[in-house]
């Protein structure tokens, strides 16, 4: 059965799943649904306090300054977000409200995707974000629906439902606290003080454990096909297959949380004051390097403060250096940020550079190419041997974060080793993993290492020959173009990327190595090692030396391929433009264009996700 068969066989059954008894599916059942007795505040309600403006480190540690330019804050303008979200309601009718509960969750919440917030009011047809209030450039007010994960929603969170049910830790299948404070106006502000030794703060708020947990992270950053509802039956979307068994496990796309969870990261050693050669390890709650660590650093300024109400010294300090998580919400995307801020421009306050400002967008992406190239990864190169015919080189590259590298959404996303020889007169004589900026091709020559997920979906009889015992996870369509169909995909194809230190999934189906295998670290029982290294040949025929080697570890957000296919999406099913799928005549983002189409114009025109070369390292000299 070819992959068009596959794929039409299973759009046409999920489609017949949705009108069943007419019956919709329900994508989202779990958690907090929309219908909420006191709606989410927009962030410009915590923006007047949190904000800040007339201390000059305000924009580092104000969390509304970090917030406001991250993919947090951006999440529901993010193009390639869009573009995705098409491809993912052709794949599966539907499906876009489990996507949009977590890029918009005001939206989704409020009931302006598909569920109603009202008793009575009747189901939506907002799969697509059409539904939407305000615009891609609306203020974060209560009237847009376009200001990605707020405020509010986090701190509302709760740790269980108001029965007491447990945490469901992924697809943000969250509780929010939906109860009146103790004190009154609303729900309480969850958050990590306890106000003992300073002043109250001038709105409700409760101490909470929770929202300093890895687990509280885990709520959104493990993904799997979603659980779906159908005539009070619950059943998986997608089940996964592994090793050619289709096991009862929902289909893993992302498992962030879960590769922290298993890591030396996720430990607390207490050590035996009576004996320094003893340690016991035990599993963090909310102590450690949890994510908050890194992705929410601790202010290190003299004139840190949460909010305008913090006094300041009379030297003109603040009293929270050291005890202020930033909001900065780092991860590796340095490109979106940049895309964001050259199409919606000055309409977003996220690019307000009044003077002594500096774009929130440029904070996020500054924070990006921190965390990329200072905090992700070491790559050291080495000559193993050498001839008057070939250098044999040896490229390490070890994994410095809590997770693997690279982690999260794995379409479009990896990093590569770029390896350049050049002889004496620094000529390039030899290269494996060459990019090209001009066209945004991946060489992908036969020594190339590019260490990336890949999900498939599972063909059974690749042959059709049902004698045979040949089944495959199909990565590439008919055409032998990739194909990322995040909602259909049912295994894996690949998965190399490198473990963080002490990793311990390394058996554990949902999370181990495909087509490679890690060795065990003896630093560290039960774990696999948390690099990877890398053998050269490189011939040197009638070259004159000394030459030199550059080794770079290169990381890239969107490639040629995932683009080509989002629009190629688009066109091959006749996708509609924005403006007549919504039936408006917007003027700003996709407008009369596809969402595919409109995400591969930006591509070319902002650097075609231009890689980020995240570390380097050299070998001078080498004369054979």
């Amino acid at each position: 059965m070819s992959y068009k068969s596959i794929l039409k066989f299973t759009t046409l059954l999920l489609a017949c799943l949705q009108v069943h008894a007419g019956s919709p599916i329900d994508f989202t059942p779990h958690g907090t649904q929309p219908g909420l007795s006191f709606s989410l505040s927009p962030p410009t309600d915590c923006s007047s306090c949190h904000k800040g403006g007339s201390v000059a480190d305000d924009q580092i540690n104000m969390p509304h300054w970090g917030w406001m330019g991250s993919m947090k804050a951006n999440a529901t303008r993010d193009p390639l977000f869009w573009a995705a979200l098409d491809v993912a309601n052709n794949d599966i009718p539907g499906v876009g409200d489990f996507c949009l509960k977590c890029h918009t969750p005001q939206g989704w919440f409020s009931g302006r995707v598909v569920k109603p917030a009202f008793e009575g009011q009747p189901l939506l047809d907002g799969a697509n974000g059409c539904e939407l209030g305000g615009t891609h450039v609306s203020q974060d007010s209560k009237n847009s629906d376009y200001s990605g994960v707020t405020c509010h929603f986090c701190h509302r969170i709760d740790e269980q439902g108001p029965n007491g049910e447990a945490q469901i830790i992924e697809n943000a299948n969250v509780w929010l606290d939906d109860e009146n404070c103790e004190n009154g106006f609303g729900p309480c502000r969850k958050g990590p003080y306890k106000y003992e030794d300073f002043n109250t703060p001038p709105h409700v708020w409760e101490y909470s454990d929770f929202i300093q947990s890895a687990e509280f992270c885990g709520s959104c950053h493990n993904v799997s096909s979603p659980t779906i509802e159908q005539d009070g039956v619950l059943t998986v979307a997608k089940r996964f297959w592994h090793e050619g068994v289709q096991t009862e496990l929902a289909m893993p796309i992302e498992r962030t949380y879960s590769e922290w969870q298993n890591s030396y990261f996720s430990d607390l050693i207490f050590k035996d004051p009576f004996n320094d050669l003893n340690t016991t390890v035990l599993p963090a709650i909310s102590e450690g390097e949890n994510c908050q660590t890194c992705h929410m650093p601790q202010s290190t300024s003299d004139e840190a403060r949460a909010c305008i109400f913090d006094p300041l010294d009379e030297n003109g300090d603040g009293r929270r250096k050291g005890n202020l998580a930033t909001h900065q919400f780092a991860g590796g995307n340095t490109w979106i940020p940049q895309v964001i801020k050259g199409v919606y421009g000055d309409e977003l306050q996220a690019n307000d550079t009044s003077p002594g400002r500096k774009a929130a967008l440029d904070l996020t992406t500054s924070y990006a190419f921190d965390m990329l190239q200072n905090k992700s990864a070491l790559i050291e190169a080495s000559v193993t041997d050498q001839s008057t015919e070939q250098l044999d080189l040896a490229v390490k590259v070890t994994n410095l974060t809590g997770h693997k590298l690279p982690t999260g959404y794995p379409e479009g996303r990896r990093i590569w080793i770029n390896v350049v020889v050049r002889d004496n007169a620094q000529q390039v004589i030899w290269e494996s993993g060459a990019y090209d900026e001009a066209t945004g091709i991946l060489t992908q020559d036969t020594q190339a290492k590019v260490y990336e997920a890949i999900p498939g979906i599972w063909n059974a009889d690749p042959d059709n020959n049902p004698m045979t015992d040949d089944g495959v996870c199909e990565i590439t369509d008919d055409n032998n173009n990739k194909m990322f169909h995040f909602v259909l995909n049912d295994c894996i194809g690949k998965d190399n990327r490198i473990p963080p230190l002490g990793f311990r999934g390394a058996e554990n189906i949902e999370m181990k190595p495909v087509g490679i295998t890690y060795p065990a670290d003896p630093s560290h029982p039960g774990a696999v090692v948390n690099y990877d290294i890398t053998n050269y040949q490189v011939p040197i025929n009638g070259q004159t030396g000394p030459f030199t080697v550059t080794a770079t570890l290169k990381f890239q957000t969107a490639s040629k391929d995932y683009i080509e296919f989002l629009d190629r999406q688009s066109t091959e099913n006749n996708f509609q433009t924005e403006n007549q799928m919504c039936d408006r005549t917007w003027t700003v983002g996709p407008a009369d264009q596809t969402r595919g189409a409109f995400m591969k114009e930006l591509w070319e025109n902002y650097n075609r996700s231009a890689p980020v070369d995240m570390t380097m390292d050299f070998v001078e000299n080498v004369n054979p």
